[in-house]
């Protein structure tokens, strides 16, 4: 994010003109000359002082001209300056809350998975752009862990969950280990995580170890901690990702250039991991969170604009992450304080 002195080297008249640029962007998706301005402007200024305000914008990299036309458009950077401080985020109103917490209400026969399923459909819907959501999936609880020897190097691990789901993993042993320590740490592991999802599991397992409240030998608790890194890797297995409404972004391409950033978009969207990646690091923040262009990796040659909101459970712990894909030029005081508040309706759903 730019810093917000960028915001105060600039006087009223530049930041009037600017806000005006970017509303018009972003309701239009074209550049605006001066005369324009001046009649959309709430003060009265000249096409030629609104000229030499717009050309010291372009001299900081707040606007530009596209080749194509005398007017201008936000850059990058002047649409970050305009959605750190300039941008006016309202409410939603009645209306609006209730929409959505119709489409995802609390229904007892609805699973996890479905609301938020619904909730990236949901917001899709309303923001016209795509909905996205990274979260971990529903984890059973543990019933049964068990070792079973490969070679004297490798042994499976193998985590059998209350609903019937079975994980397999291999993890690598120290030299010389023996049967016997294989079992000790089964039982050991079944008398300590049984009835704890992977997560709180491990947990548990860790704080342990660390306090050295396990009476295990050396070898045994290198079987478990050769466990605990395997566990690691089936929690990351574990994150689910919904894409919800890409037909949305195709409405309203108006342009070849504008139809191979949305191609560019949809080859993105493939990327899981690196997506899963972007996502996951939203999940510290507070409150909602805003990618703009080259701001990530991942969308860079899309040239497109992402706003998301973690989500938590009934322990406050983030347990995913929900928001928008879309152009750059997003509808970004409407689809803020959406995004907010489906995102904390979401987490009461998980209390």
């Amino acid at each position: 994010m730019r810093d917000q002195s960028d915001l105060a080297n600039l006087n009223e008249r530049a930041r009037t003109v600017l806000r005006q640029i970017v509303e018009s962007y972003l309701a239009t998706g074209g550049p605006v000359g001066s005369r324009n301005l001046a009649r959309a402007l709430p003060m009265t200024l000249s096409p030629a002082s609104i000229r030499n305000v717009m050309s010291d914008l372009e001299q900081s990299g707040l606007i530009a001209a596209p080749h194509t036309s005398a007017g201008r458009l936000p850059t990058q950077q002047g649409l970050r300056l305009f959605v750190d401080g300039l941008l006016e985020v309202g409410d939603l109103n009645d209306e609006e809350r209730r929409q959505i917490e119709a489409q995802i209400g609390i229904k007892r026969e609805k699973s996890i998975d479905q609301v938020l399923a619904e909730a990236s459909e949901m917001i899709s819907g309303l923001s016209h752009c795509a909905g996205v959501v990274v979260a971990e999936k529903q984890v059973a609880r543990l019933k049964h862990i068990e070792f079973v020897k490969l070679d004297p190097l490798r042994a499976l691990v193998v985590i059998v969950g209350e609903d019937g789901s079975v994980e397999n993993r291999v993890v690598t042993l120290p030299p010389g280990l023996p049967t016997s320590a294989l079992i000790e740490a089964a039982n050991y592991l079944n008398t300590n995580v049984a009835g704890l999802t992977i997560t709180e599991a491990k947990g548990r397992i860790e704080k342990e170890l660390a306090s050295t409240k396990a009476e295990l030998d050396g070898l045994t608790q290198k079987v478990i901690e050769a466990g605990l890194a395997e566990w690691s890797g089936v929690l990351d297995d574990r994150k689910s990702l919904i894409v919800r409404g890409q037909a949305n972004l195709l409405k309203d391409v108006n342009a070849v250039e504008d139809l191979d950033r949305i191609r560019q978009l949809f080859g993105d969207f493939e990327e899981k991991r690196e997506l899963v990646q972007l996502l996951g690091a939203s999940e510290n923040a507070d409150g909602v969170r805003i990618f703009i262009g080259s701001e990530n990796k991942l969308f860079s040659l899309s040239g497109s604009s992402l706003v998301v909101a973690p989500f938590h459970d009934g322990s406050r712990k983030v347990v995913g992450v929900l928001g928008v894909i879309g152009p750059t030029r997003l509808n970004y005081a409407r689809i803020i304080p959406m995004v907010d508040y489906t995102a904390k309706l979401v987490g009461r759903l998980l209390t």
